[in-house]
Parts: structure tokens; sequence; C-alpha cells
């Protein structure tokens, strides 16, 4: 499938608007519109509460600490900005040039969706010689299994199939898997993916120009983006995260994670940490969540690079209802706790010979976010109770003032009227999922995918 094709099914704009989003939309700007009223009304009431603020020693030393993480913040920001126009993706290699590929599909309760996902991979424009999949099913109590038999029949010597004897999680399936694999770089795609016919082959390129790197990650985007509201949301928000966010994290040769959805690594730097990776706990129990973090984490302590290519795509399905998407965001903050805790044991440590000032960035910009998390909190909830009124369209007039950025990037890239749930988004997640982060971290020894199983 060419990703021209892909475009058209997935990603043009709809003549038809969809009723629902129509009203969504038209709410997200009324809320927007008042707030900006009231914050220009009240401004006597800020004002006061600035001053009674301040006239603390707990509020005065709350308001340094909020002003110095905000210029953090925003020279962060520059700074990312800058890195962002530096990078340019690695132009494709030629097929003689590209080394042999292992891609590894792990499955668990995915049905007819792996098919679709094998098939995709089949039609890539890699050289057929130099290409292994495998398909892992971990146990499915679907019909995963029979789907990846039909790809089996299909595709016939071109696809190795494998079956867990029970479920034992993502990584024990990636695990068989870089052991069945002979390539020289392997690929983890997961089972709800689709990637178009050059993915394999932007993915795969920078290894071949660049002997110092250690894994790649892809460009995600949304696949049912078109058939509910928290989809056309998730799919802005994903473009900000890689093509903004991962495209100046590349500029520094240290992406912080490559998605399990489309990612590739080197088969050395693999085998050097998998024994500490498929045996990694927290807090005494098996970590059976975040493998993609702890891998990207793993290579980078060798001293690798780990870049990202914008021009390897890959659409992968993403949770419709609010309890699936709360239950995956707890995931992944779990494993960024986990994660982070990991890496400030190697961080400021001599890991590698060239410069580690960008690497230690990063870690120091989502540190902070996760430990400031509580402060925050606490100060919002005493803010709701104080001044509600205040709160209200302060905090709503500071979405639309930041959002505005995530609307811009998305509109230029792809679409203004998609772009607009950006503002959508961020309220969504301003007051209904600022929750996440502190939860995560009270519970990050807890284990559980939490999504995926039979309903």
């Amino acid at each position: 499938m060419s990703i021209k094709r892909l475009h058209r099914i997935i990603n043009i704009k709809y003549k038809k608007t969809n009723l629902w989003s129509f009203i969504v939309l038209v709410c997200t700007f009324l809320l927007i519109l008042d707030a900006i009223y009231l914050f220009f009304i009240l401004q006597n009431d800020f004002y006061e509460f600035n001053i009674e603020r301040t006239g603390s020693i707990l509020g005065s030393t709350f308001m340094i600490i909020a002003v110095a993480l905000l210029i953090f913040k925003a020279s962060f920001f520059i700074y990312t900005l800058y890195k962002y126009f530096k990078y340019k993706p690695i132009a494709s290699a030629l097929d003689n040039e590209l080394p042999s590929c292992t891609v590894i599909v792990p499955a668990y309760n995915e049905g007819k969706q792996v098919y679709d996902t094998l098939m995709s991979l089949a039609k890539s424009d890699y050289p057929k010689h130099k290409l292994q999949l495998l398909a892992i099913d971990d146990g499915s109590k679907d019909d995963t299994w029979p789907w990846i038999i039909e790809a089996k029949k299909v595709l016939g010597d071109g696809l190795s199939i494998f079956k867990q004897p029970k479920n034992k999680g993502k990584r024990h399936a990636l695990y068989r898997g870089f052991n069945e694999g002979t390539g020289d770089i392997f690929v983890t795609v997961d089972s709800d993916s689709i990637v178009t016919e050059d993915t394999l082959r932007n993915l795969v390129s920078p290894f071949v120009s660049n002997e110092k790197c250690g894994a790649v990650a892809g460009n995600i985007r949304v696949l049912n983006n078109k058939k509910a509201l928290l989809p056309k949301m998730l799919d802005v928000s994903f473009v900000l995260s890689f093509e903004f966010v991962r495209s100046a994290e590349s500029s520094l040769n240290s992406v912080l994670c490559t998605p399990g959805a489309l990612a590739a690594y080197r088969r050395d730097a693999v085998f050097a940490c998998l024994p500490e990776w498929i045996n990694q706990t927290f807090m005494g129990k098996p970590s059976d969540i975040g493998e993609d973090r702890a891998m990207t984490n793993m290579i980078l302590k060798q001293g690798y690079h780990v870049l990202f290519q914008r021009n390897a795509y890959a659409y992968t399905n993403v949770p419709e209802k609010y309890n699936d998407l709360y239950k995956m965001f707890i995931r992944w903050g779990r494993s960024n706790v986990r994660e982070n805790i990991a890496m400030s044991k190697y961080v400021f440590t001599n890991f590698k010979e060239e410069s580690k000032f960008g690497t230690r960035l990063l870690f120091l910009s989502q540190s902070l976010e996760i430990i400031m998390c509580y402060p925050f909190l606490i100060f919002m909830l005493l803010f709701v109770v104080m001044h509600p009124l205040l709160f209200i369209s302060s905090t709503l007039f500071s979405v639309f003032i930041l959002s505005t950025f995530s609307v811009i990037f998305y509109a230029k890239k792809y679409d203004l009227s998609e772009s607009l749930w950006a503002y959508t988004y961020s309220i969504l997640y301003t007051f209904g999922l600022f929750w996440i982060t502190p939860y995560s971290i009270a519970t990050a020894n807890k284990s559980g995918w939490l999504t995926r199983e039979i309903k």
C-alpha cells in the first residue's frame, strides 16, 4: 500500500463533517471565547489574587519556583524549535546497501487487524531476500491465531509464525522474536499498525549511513482517526509528539523512546542488553510494561545514537473511549517514571565519548515535569476551591495560548480543520487526564497492560 493511497484513505479532509465533531469543536471555541472574555474582565481580581499569593512565604516561594520553571521551559522550547529546524530525515539507501532485516510482529487479542498488518509489511519495497517476517501470537484468547495462519497461507515462506504456549506479555513475545530472527536489524511493529511501502526502507536507512546508530523511531500516525472523537484529538497530539519533539531529539542523537508501533534496532545493540532487558525488574517485580522505552534506554546507555525517521510512517489504532485512553496513559506514565529512574543512574556518568549535553537536557526536562506534578496539582486544587471562576478562566486562556502552536504546526503540515482538535484535546487533558502523572508515580510499582483484554 503506497503512502499516497494511505494519505488519501486516512488523512484527507472529509467532505461531510461529522455532526458530533462539529458540535464538540463549536463548544470548544465557545469555552475558549468565554475564558478570554472572563480573563480580561477579571484583571483586577487576578491582580489581587497575585498580591495575596505573594504575601506569604509559601506563596512567594511557589511563585519563584514557578517563574524559574517557566523560564526553563520557555528556553527549552526555543532550543527544541531550533533543533527541529536543524533536523532532516536520512535519505533512503539503495538495495545493495540495505542490511538484512527481521520484522517482528507480536500479537495479543488483535483479531483480523494482525492480518492487515502482516499484509502491509509483505508489500514493502524492501529487498525480499534481505527481509524476514515473524508473527508471534502471545497466547491470544480470540481469533488472532487463525488470522495469522491465514496470513501464512497467503505469504508462504515469506512469513514465519510462532505461538506462545500462554500469554506471557509483549516483552517475552519480542524476546522470542529477537532470538528467532537472523537479520542485522530488528524492526518491531505493533499488530494493530499499517505501514506504507517505503516505511521499512526509510526506517532502516540510518543504520547504513551512521555506524553509531543503535535504534530508530518511526513516525506514528492514527489509523482510526475518522471513527471517533478521541482518535481525532490524538492524531494532532501524535504529530506534535513525533514530528516536532522527536525531530528535535533526533538532532541531539537522543530520542528517548522508540515506539512499539514502529521501531528499528541494531542487532549487536539488542543482544548487548537483551539479558538485562528480559530480566528487568522494578521494586522487586518483573517489568511487563514499557518494553520500548526500556530498550531505548539501554541502547542509549551503550553510547549509541537513537534517531527518528520522519519519512517512515506507521498508522496505528488508538483508544476510542475514555476508559481505554486513561489506561493507556497510565501504562505510559508508569513506564516514564521507571525509566527516568533508570536513566538517572547513568546519564550523568561518562556513558559515551561524545557530547552528553543533549541527552542530559532531555532527561532534565522530562524529569522536572514528573517531579513538579504534585506541587502543581496541590496548587491547582487550592485555586479551584478558593477562586473557581479565576481558575477556569485563566486555565482555559492558558490552554488557548499553549495549544495554538500545535494547531499551527499541524495545519501547516496536514489540514487546518483537523488541527483545531488540538484545543479540544488540551481541554480534555487539563480537566480529564490531569491526574494521570501523579497517579502513575504513586502506582509505579504496579504491573499489567490494562488494555487488550477480551470484553
